[in-house]
């Protein structure tokens, strides 16, 4: 029999985002509560300011672009204060948003556009130039493209978000009417095996009933008042707000539940522990990586991070190691959580009273979801035996755009998405994530899909054959992916080859695709009679590497 949530199910209601945020009668903090402060300007946007914002935009994008429900708007920029104005504007107009890697080139920023049908592209100045060759690739016109964040365009050929507005002096626009439960609210683009990325289609309701569970079970603890100077919790955002992570959890919640979100551009582990100490930070939501600086790094010593009540983890497994580590130094709890892009994301979390007795546990499945761990036959395997993790809610995805066959993959006839994660659960209700049947390599909580870099190598005029594995990084506390190649005919194969193939893709893929963890050259590239490639082979040999490496060490 599935599995139901420990906490008790809660009433989602069937309204969209705009109505569940801005026409609520129950927001329990002021119009000028501060909710979004730039790390960097101090610049910042009240509740009041977001609302008001949003719908200039909104009637900005109705008045000059004729928005329609349905239409797509693009988002190609790192964190900033501007983002949730802007999303929120858009389904005002009706329309869904979908945030792109800054990271992306232009021809992997061209593919998201066409794919997701956008006809408008929001960016940030130093990345304009990206965004106009993607945008003419596709067909987008140039006039299409406009700026947010605090850099304008001095030639004023490109317009600034916040002079997009409806100028006829008319009232005749009003809020698009939605269907919570069919109409998108956004198009999220996960990596999936077969290369490109996949186009996850995320409902109002998917997002509505997220918030809300995290607000029950998740992020409970934290309130818009008290603290040492009674101005509530202070929540540090640098995961990036175009992963669902930080769309939901960041953007989001903080708006919901009226906490202030410090808002940086990037991850740096100096700026990181110093806004701690300037803003007095209260929570963190972090990735494994990020948790084995705070444990290990020096430069985390010439900061005071007192102020922090409570880190969460999420994207990547968490080890024992690591939270006892940070523990130690500087007696700050660290909780993990679990989730996806295809389920809004959030589906498990370690309650915060829990944290020390569960370590290693991604926590109890949140309300109003049933789970299940099943066999290799789709059959349901009981409590402590392992299996593939499938999940059922009002926060599951509708599908993949453009992608019936991954959708019906992905999703069974009654609702349950099918995870690719594979893991148990214990007798008292705690999940617990130990692999992946999916083959993607998550290097510090993003996607990176193996044939995705396998196909752009066996362009390389010196690659024969190529087969790219995630191999463990200890140092970083990621996966970081590694290519097997086979040389073609004649080519010597060493570092300078190493080197050289290594820095040709970097040119081609976003950073976080790198090849980080190097190349080694082989004679062949084991696979099966069918031509599917024995990846599991190729970890074995890398976890003999690395065992024959330490030894040598000793």
């Amino acid at each position: 029999m599935p599995t139901g949530s420990l906490f008790p199910d809660i009433d989602i209601p069937n309204v969209d985002l705009w109505t569940f945020l801005f026409e609520r009668k129950d927001r329990p903090y002021p119009d000028n509560k501060v909710i979004y402060l730039d790390s960097d300007t101090n610049r910042s946007y009240t509740y009041a300011q977001v609302r008001a914002t949003a719908l200039d935009f909104g009637k900005g994008l109705k008045a000059n672009w004729s928005w329609k429900r349905g239409d797509v708007l693009a988002l190609f920029a790192p964190n900033c204060i501007d983002t949730p104005p802007i999303m929120w504007g858009a389904h005002w107009a009706g329309g869904i948003l979908s945030p792109a890697n800054p990271g992306y080139t232009a021809a992997e920023l061209a593919f998201q556009l066409k794919d997701a049908g956008a006809k408008a592209l929001v960016t940030q100045l130093p990345f304009l130039e990206t965004a106009r060759e993607a945008c003419k690739a596709v067909g987008i016109d140039e006039d299409r493209i406009i700026l947010m964040g605090d850099e304008k365009d001095e030639s004023n050929r490109f317009k600034h978000f916040s002079s997009f507005k409806n100028f006829s002096g008319t009232s005749r626009f009003r809020k698009a009417k939605i269907d919570p439960k069919k109409d998108l609210a956004f198009l999220v683009y996960s990596s999936g095996t077969t290369g490109h990325p996949k186009g996850v289609m995320l409902t109002h309701t998917n997002i509505v009933s997220n918030v809300l569970m995290n607000a029950i079970a998740g992020d409970h603890n934290l309130s818009w008042k008290g603290q040492k100077d009674d101005q509530g919790d202070k929540v540090l955002a640098f995961l990036p707000f175009f992963h669902i992570y930080g769309l939901t959890i960041l953007c989001h919640s903080p708006l919901y539940r009226g906490w202030q979100l410090v808002v940086m551009k990037k991850f740096d582990l100096a700026l990181f522990c110093s806004n701690i100490q300037k803003y007095a930070i209260t929570f963190a939501y972090a990735v494994p990586p990020v948790i084995l600086m705070l444990g290990k790094s020096p430069v985390v010593a010439n900061y005071d991070l007192s102020s922090l009540r409570m880190v969460n983890s999420g994207a990547a497994p968490l080890t024992r190691e690591l939270v006892e580590a940070v523990w130690k130094r500087l007696k700050i709890p660290i909780k993990q959580g679990y989730g996806l892009s295809e389920t809004s994301p959030t589906t498990h979390t370690q309650r915060w009273e829990d944290w020390q007795t569960t370590i290693g546990s991604v926590g109890l499945l949140l309300p109003n979801q049933t789970a299940m761990y099943m066999d290799a036959e789709d059959k349901e395997v009981p409590a402590g035996q392992t299996g593939e993790l499938w999940i059922k809610g009002p926060n599951v995805f509708l599908g993949y755009l453009n992608n019936p066959e991954g959708t019906a993959n992905a999703l069974t006839s009654d609702g349950y998405f099918k995870t690719g994660d594979v893991g148990h659960q214990d007798e008292k209700g705690n999940f617990y994530i130990t692999d992946r049947v999916k083959e993607l390599i998550k290097y510090k909580g993003f996607q990176v899909p193996p044939a995705e870099l396998e196909g752009i190598l066996t362009g390389h005029d010196d690659v024969d054959d190529v087969a790219v594995i995630g191999v463990y990084d200890e140092s970083q506390a990621t996966e970081v992916p590694r290519a097997y190649i086979v040389p073609k005919k004649g080519v010597e194969a060493g570092k300078a080859k190493e080197k050289e193939i290594v820095e040709w893709l970097g040119t081609k893929v976003a950073s976080h695709k790198r090849l980080r963890g190097g190349i080694r050259f082989v004679d062949v590239v084991p696979k099966s009679a069918s031509g599917k490639i024995l990846r599991r082979l190729l970890k074995e040999e890398a976890l003999k590497e690395e065992k024959d490496g330490a030894k040598a060490k000793l």
